[in-house]
């Protein structure tokens, strides 16, 4: 439990390491629809997939992504492809705040092309009254623990952000 009394579970990062560097990318096998790589999806249009974290270290956060692997986060989009994405970025920061009590969206590109090449944004909702010590990096670092949820639950936060997203 965090001082938040939000449970949290240990993560195996060097497993997570090992699968992220020696398996299929598997942004592109959510994309494929194989089964393997099943997470709540909260928006998808012809270019683009945001879902949310299978190990997220804070409620609702979700990943946003091109469909089509690219890998980097620059030079591999056009203007307008790159503003359309960060367009979608906004819109599931602005529906996270909808649903859920966030003091504060963290938003960043993670990956490398030794692992986790395909690219994909983070939005994180940081909620309200976390001590500052446990905010920012910690807050993200998977090292620090993963939020302990029910695939139910998931289920139930992702059925919320994509109804509020249609909206």
């Amino acid at each position: 439990m965090d001082d938040r009394g939000i449970a949290k579970v240990p993560f195996d990062v060097a497993t997570y390491v090992r699968n992220m560097q020696g398996g299929r990318c598997f942004i592109c096998a959510l994309v494929a629809g194989e089964p393997e790589a099943f997470h709540e999806v909260v928006y998808e249009d012809d270019d683009h997939i945001a879902f949310l974290n299978r190990y997220p270290t804070l409620e609702g956060y979700v990943l946003v992504c091109p469909k089509r692997h690219l890998e980097d986060v620059i030079r591999d989009f056009s203007e307008e492809a790159y503003l359309a994405l960060q367009a979608l970025v906004r819109q599931i920061g602005v529906g996270l705040q909808a649903v859920l009590p966030v003091e504060r969206i963290y938003v960043l590109s993670l990956g490398s092309l030794q692992g986790n090449a395909h690219v994909h944004w983070h939005v994180a909702p940081l909620p309200p009254d976390v001590p500052y010590a446990q905010q920012q990096y910690h807050a993200l670092m998977g090292e620090n623990g993963v939020i302990d949820q029910s695939p139910a639950a998931k289920a139930e936060l992702a059925r919320r952000l994509r109804e509020e997203l249609q909206n």
